[in-house]
């Protein structure tokens, strides 16, 4: 039986250590699935073996540059994710996601009567750091949120 390889990428961003299952979060966060739109090439690993956590995912870029800004809020996501950033098939820089103190426009509160829902406002959230994990504080409306409720409420305007 021979051993399938992802092929390597020329320039571009590759996120690695993405928990198990995470990875099409992610693809919806930085909106990488309207390929229309990016013209990105996208490869995608899920449930690949790692021996420090069992399975994780992994998404290669081709020709796109994360920004420390965008790896920072991989943190909601992924916080043990890194991120390499490839230039001529070498890694040139290796980022790893620090919490962010905020996050804006990238998701909707879930408050249903926030302004941000109903109002051409641009969402922002406070990132909480609390024993019982990250939680989101909308900083319109003042509700605080697990980060789980929050990242599946994508902001699509």
């Amino acid at each position: 039986m021979s051993k399938l390889e992802v092929e390597a990428i020329v320039n571009g961003s590759v996120i690695d250590h993405i928990p198990a299952g995470q990875g099409i979060n992610i693809l919806k966060h930085f909106r990488m699935l309207d390929t229309q739109r990016t013209g990105a090439k996208i490869t995608v690993g899920f449930n690949l073996p790692s021996k420090t956590m069992g399975l994780k995912d992994l998404i290669k870029v081709e020709n796109k540059r994360l920004s420390q800004d965008q790896v920072n809020q991989l943190a909601i996501l992924a916080p043990g994710a890194t991120v390499n950033i490839i230039e001529n098939s070498q890694v040139v820089t290796k980022y790893r996601p620090e919490i962010p103190k905020h996050i804006s426009n990238v998701y909707r509160c879930p408050n249903s009567n926030c302004i941000t829902n109903f109002e051409k406002v641009s969402s922002t959230f406070y990132v909480l750091r609390k024993a019982s994990g990250l939680k989101l504080k909308c900083k319109y409306c003042e509700k605080i949120f697990d980060k789980e409720v929050v990242s599946q409420t994508l902001n699509t305007r």
